[in-house]
């Protein structure tokens, strides 16, 4: 491999230097370590990067000067994760550890993240069911593909465990708004999920001076609450809710949302409670993994100036085009940005790049918007019919003049999404081209010597 490629891994590995688990990177023929998060870092005594220079992994994790006899190098593999729970007497934690191996420079790296569950509190020590029950919803989340299947995982696995009829994360969007992004419902139970978007802070007013005690909310009786909690009982008894469970989740002393269970048993209501406030750590450390996850993907395919698809995203949106559907191509290219540029500025520029692309929000924004280009911009429509795409291009064109964001425009329409997508993509750019000469030469008022 390349020399580069060690490169793009550390910067992704510097994504998790704020991450509040444990990360470390090691050489696995070495054991030299080559990186280490901050959490990690200030946990085993280390106050730079610089300083892992020249150390062994067991030295550091283990205080050892030998490779550690319980080592889990030959049970990893390169795409998949080993999971295991142990106990590091240097730093005196309880470990879940999630372990595989990287690949750069021709080289394989041991890549282990380790969540701290020995500092959750109330796991009691003599609880077998409980950490049992803990170890294993842990397991099952963090053997999904990704942090969104991860959560959807455990959301079914704490309403089956808990026999409740639907579990869901409420996630504070700030502005004093929260909504309901996550829930897994019981058979024959319908989902509220959408009735339940952008819900006032205000609503569940009460419940928040509880959460910033770090304290849950148990209603036993959806009844009892009509009279001191009419707000949040105008809100549960529509859903069919007689109980439920709620637990903050909190990160770095801010609530950031909270998660629950509905209809559990009157059995189950108190141990509920306090399972979902051990696993609720657990929780905010997936979320902010999710977070982690959209930003890279965010920083992968979207353009930064119109927050759009990038060429990335469009490479990955055309290898997925079902051929079952009609499929329609809009070429766009900015016109006069360079003269934009060159007079006005470059902020200038932007501006008129972020009107084009406003203009393809409007009449084309349930459609794939990418900018492919410096002044060029696509838009894949699966499913639309001809007719369709004829009149949005035609509104466009309106749009384009009242935003003053001139832009040529080269289509084309397939009844389904057979033909080879670089072909259909070359015709709606010679269209454009096509177009954009017609603009110039109206505009200039030369005529081709042929049209004389």
């Amino acid at each position: 491999m390349k020399k580069t490629q060690f490169d793009e891994v550390r910067k992704i590995w510097e994504f998790y230097e704020e991450l509040n688990e444990i990360v470390y990177v090691a050489d696995m023929d070495s054991h030299e370590l080559v990186y280490m998060n901050r959490l990690a870092r200030e946990l085993y005594g280390l106050k730079s990067l610089e300083e892992l220079k020249g150390k062994k992994c067991h030295e550091v994790i283990s205080d050892s000067l030998n490779p550690c006899a319980v080592c889990n190098y030959n049970k990893l593999e390169q795409g998949k994760f080993f999971e295991e729970v142990c106990y590091r007497p240097v730093i005196g934690k309880k470990l879940l550890l999630k372990n595989t191996i990287l690949e750069a420079d021709g080289r394989r790296y041991r890549f282990e993240l380790a969540v701290n569950i020995g500092e959750w509190g109330g796991l009691e020590k003599d609880s077998e069911l409980n950490e049992v029950m803990i170890n294993e919803g842990l397991r099952i989340a963090l053997a999904a593909p990704t942090p969104e299947k991860s959560i959807e995982v455990l959301m079914e696995y704490i309403g089956q465990y808990f026999e409740s009829e639907r579990a869901y994360i409420f996630e504070d969007l700030g502005n004093g708004i929260c909504q309901n992004t996550y829930e897994w419902c019981a058979d024959g139970v319908a989902s509220q999920k959408e009735n339940l978007q952008k819900v006032p802070v205000d609503v569940v007013s009460l419940w928040y001076k509880r959460f910033l005690n770090g304290k849950s909310v148990i209603v036993g009786s959806v009844e009892s609450i009509r009279e001191k909690d009419p707000d949040v009982y105008d809100y549960l008894k529509p859903q069919n809710i007689k109980s439920l469970v709620v637990s903050p989740l909190i990160s770095e002393k801010k609530i950031i949302g909270f998660y629950g269970v509905d209809n559990p048993p009157e059995r189950l209501l108190y141990h509920t409670t306090h399972m979902l406030q051990i696993l609720g750590y657990f929780l905010v450390t997936i979320l902010r993994r999710r977070n982690l996850v959209r930003r890279l993907e965010e920083l992968c395919f979207l353009d930064q100036l119109t927050g759009i698809g990038n060429r990335h995203a469009m490479n990955d949106a055309v290898s997925k085009v079902a051929p079952e559907k009609s499929i329609g191509i809009l070429y766009c290219d900015v016109m006069g940005l360079k003269r934009e540029n060159d007079s006005m500025g470059h902020g200038a520029g932007d501006a008129l790049l972020i009107r084009a692309s406003e203009c393809l929000r409007r009449e084309f924004g349930e459609y794939a918007l990418f900018r492919v280009g410096g002044d060029e911009f696509l838009v894949l429509c699966e499913g639309i019919s001809k007719e369709e795409l004829q009149e949005r291009v035609e509104a466009m064109k309106v749009d384009m003049c009242k935003s003053d964001a001139r832009m040529a425009l080269g289509f084309v329409w397939r009844r389904d999404g057979k033909e080879d997508m670089d072909n259909l993509i070359a015709e709606a750019d010679r269209r454009m081209y096509a177009d954009k000469m017609e603009w110039y030469r109206k505009r200039t008022g030369i005529l081709l010597e042929k049209e004389r």
